[in-house]
This record gives structure tokens, C-alpha cells and sequence, in this order.
């Protein structure tokens, strides 16, 4: 019986320091200047292509970032506090461009009720910046 009470207490002693290890939850702020270390901001466009829009991750009341690799898209709606990553984005799109005059319907992922509007705002393209040799 002692044999197992210290090895619940050890068990205990390690799960507990393992909490108090575990690294502090970046804000949506935090988590875009992650997404852009290393990278330029280009020119500013008023359309992506829609094929550049497949690959996409919401920054939850802060922004909309499009792609992977050398170039990202990163749209800061005008409104951004209906901007949440546990909603689903329903786009409705006039061509083969998503574009700033774009409105998005925010849809609630369980009662499929609209939460809100997104205004679209520019898309800022941040490209990878090679190191200097």
C-alpha cells in the first residue's frame, strides 16, 4: 500500500510540473506576427484569384490569411469582431475572384444560424524574405 501511495504522489508531482511548463497561449495578434516573421508586406491588391484562396486560416477578430509557402494573402476585414475560427465563412463571389467588396456570412458550426458579416478589406501579400548571404 505505501509502494502505490508513492507512486500516485511521484505520478502527481510529474503532471503537475509539466502544467507549469506548458508555454503561454499566444493572442490572435501574437499568432499573425508569428505567421509573418520573415516575410516583406507587398503591395496591397483589391482581388486574389480564387484559386490562391484554397488554403486558409482565420485569426479569430483580427484577420483572414490565405496560402502557404513563398507568398501569403492577409486580409484584415473592416469589421473583424465577427471573425471567429469556430465558425464556418460563407463567401458568395461575382467571377473568379474574391474581392475587398466581397461579404462574407459567418455561420454558427452547430445551429447553421448566421452570426454575422465580414466586410473584406485589402489583401496585403507578405513574401519570404531570403536571408542576406
Amino acid at each position: 500500500m505505501r509502494k502505490l501511495a508513492i507512486a500516485l504522489t511521484a505520478a502527481a508531482m510529474l503532471l503537475g510540473g509539466t502544467a507549469l511548463e506548458a508555454k503561454p497561449k499566444l493572442t490572435p495578434e501574437q499568432r499573425l506576427e508569428k505567421l509573418l516573421e520573415g516575410r516583406e508586406a507587398g503591395k496591397p491588391v483589391h482581388c486574389l484569384p480564387m484559386w490562391q484562396t484554397s488554403e486558409m486560416e482565420i485569426i479569430d477578430h483580427v484577420a483572414i490569411v490565405y496560402g502557404r509557402g513563398e507568398t501569403i494573402w492577409v486580409n484584415r476585414p473592416r469589421d473583424p469582431k465577427y471573425l471567429d475560427s469556430d465558425d464556418i465563412l460563407v463567401t458568395r463571389t461575382y467571377g473568379t475572384e474574391l474581392c475587398d467588396l466581397d461579404i462574407i456570412h459567418t455561420v454558427d458550426r452547430s445551429s447553421h444560424f448566421t452570426t454575422g458579416f465580414i466586410s473584406l478589406g485589402e489583401f496585403v501579400p507578405y513574401k519570404r524574405v531570403k536571408p542576406a548571404e
